[in-house]
């Protein structure tokens, strides 16, 4: 829905520069992946706006629930005001009543993130589970062509009869053998 994501943006952005300010990028990231997951989950959706749940404390089982360790790789320059900034996050979408937005701000700091760091994931849809050299020579060529590191997100999709579907934002391939043969139809029946 283009309305939550117009919402959403601003405060994607903000958490994507606090976090770029004090290096934690992956922390946020695994951060937000959770806070969104808590968030929707069945049994917190219902607090979400309650009358009866002061606004403070479902703040903080968020936050205590979704801030966790940094991770073993990336650990932030400044974790107390990582963590003090996540909270303050958290602290603003519930009074400002959007803490349904956090899949969404999920995603798009995600987004921020994959362009900071330079890496494209692709999706490719194939008749056939991928072999480790077919995805190595798919990922070769398709960083050689968008100039990125790409990260592969394969999963197999019987229905295309052979071949694969490459998707990489708006970049659709459709090298299956399903398309094929509705190409070849039309071509004969003078479609």
């Amino acid at each position: 829905m283009a309305e939550l994501s117009t919402i959403a943006r601003p405060y994607a952005r903000a958490a994507f520069e606090s976090a770029s300010a004090v290096h934690a990028l992956g922390p946020w990231s695994e951060a937000l992946s959770r806070a969104a997951a808590v968030v929707s989950d069945e049994r917190v959706k219902h607090l979400i706006g309650n009358p009866h749940v002061p606004a403070m404390e479902l703040t903080q089982m968020i936050y205590e629930l979704s801030a966790g360790a940094a991770s073993p790789r990336e650990t932030p320059a400044n974790p107390a005001r990582s963590r003090e900034e996540l909270r303050n996050l958290l602290q603003l979408l519930a009074q400002n009543r959007r803490l349904p937005l956090l899949p969404e701000i999920s995603l798009q700091f995600e987004a921020l993130r994959a362009d900071a760091e330079n890496i494209a994931t692709v999706e490719v849809r194939s008749a056939r589970e991928l072999t480790d050299a077919q995805a190595q020579r798919l990922r070769s060529a398709l960083e050689r062509r968008l100039g990125r590191t790409v990260k592969l997100s394969a999963q197999v999709d019987p229905g295309l009869l052979g071949g694969a579907v490459v998707q990489y934002e708006d970049f659709v391939f459709d090298g299956s053998l399903r398309r094929s043969l509705e190409l070849m139809g039309s071509a004969i029946s003078g479609a």
